[in-house]
């Protein structure tokens, strides 16, 4: 096969030996089985995608730091410049993304190393030991729908743990390895303490779980995941080890107005009282 263009100077430095093959090829990026001194991996090439919609990327990006000033004034104008430093910090992410999450204990790719837009990572397998398959290509039966929405909701907490929401999360990447799912495709991962948007894409993609396994398991369907998960996360008491029920209830009870304007008053009349004192004190010490 004709060698990729990006994948030449890898080559030529020995990072890698082999180009097997072609994996898969997307709007973004295209995916090669490559041989990396003796063991199979494979190298996630990035595009150079012209046509990128930044003002959808707008809500990922909220919360990441940029290296520089100037390269920050050439993003926000989206000059040439700035749109090549924008699609650098896309690629960056899924990288950092990576690395923090398999540090985290997180059901990820390994990566391995990211040199001039490509990305060395690990080959998820299934039991054949061939390219595992996306979870969208599988036929599921309620039992293995239960079990993998289990272990994807436990994944997705473990990241919500170490700071980071997928934000695109569903069954078209997640990867069926011999032991379970992975999660894959991270370029538009966000600080979930950092970006505003955190919580309403952290309910997109537990939603999208819910969704897509409620096919084979309808009781997932009625299940609040996102809002039980979110609420422990933004009071402080997601851990690891919470126990999760998948109900939640927000408080619909009306607010007591009366209630609120009488302690309003007596703040405010407290407040009158001890400047009046004050103004006594001054008044006598004269």
């Amino acid at each position: 096969m004709k060698i990729p263009k990006k994948l030449e100077p890898l080559l030529h430095d020995g990072l890698i030996d082999e180009v097997v093959g072609q994996l898969m090829s997307g709007k973004e990026s295209e995916v090669y089985v490559v041989r990396c001194q003796g063991e199979i991996r494979c190298a996630k090439v990035y595009k150079e995608v012209q046509h990128r919609s930044f003002h959808k990327q707008s809500q990922y990006l909220e919360g990441r730091k940029t290296r520089s000033s100037r390269r920050a004034r050439a993003m926000d104008k989206h000059s040439r410049f700035g749109r090549k430093e924008q699609e650098a910090s896309w690629q960056n992410a899924e990288v950092d993304a990576l690395y923090l999450l398999a540090a985290a204990g997180v059901r990820v790719p390994e990566p391995y190393s990211f040199s001039e837009g490509v990305l060395l990572m690990e080959l998820v397998v299934d039991q054949a030991g061939m390219a595992a398959p996306r979870l969208n290509d599988l036929l599921l039966t309620e039992t293995q729908a239960l079990e993998f929405h289990r272990i994807l909701i436990a994944q997705v907490v473990r990241m919500l743990c170490a700071g980071l929401v997928h934000g695109d999360l569903s069954e078209f990447n997640v990867l069926i390895a011999t032991d379970g799912p992975v999660i894959i495709d991270l370029p538009q991962a966000i600080n979930a303490a950092g970006n505003n948007n955190a919580g309403s894409l952290f309910k997109r993609d537990v939603d999208n779980l819910a969704i897509y396994f409620g096919q084979f398991a309808p009781e997932l369907l009625t299940t609040a995941y996102a809002e039980e998960i979110w609420h422990h996360y933004e009071n402080g008491a997601l851990k690891l080890e919470t126990q999760l029920t998948g109900r939640f209830e927000s408080s619909t009870k009306a607010a007591d107005v009366q209630l609120v304007m009488r302690e309003i008053e007596e703040t405010r009349e407290e407040a009158m009282e001890r400047l009046w004192k004050k103004e006594q004190r001054t008044a006598h010490s004269r």
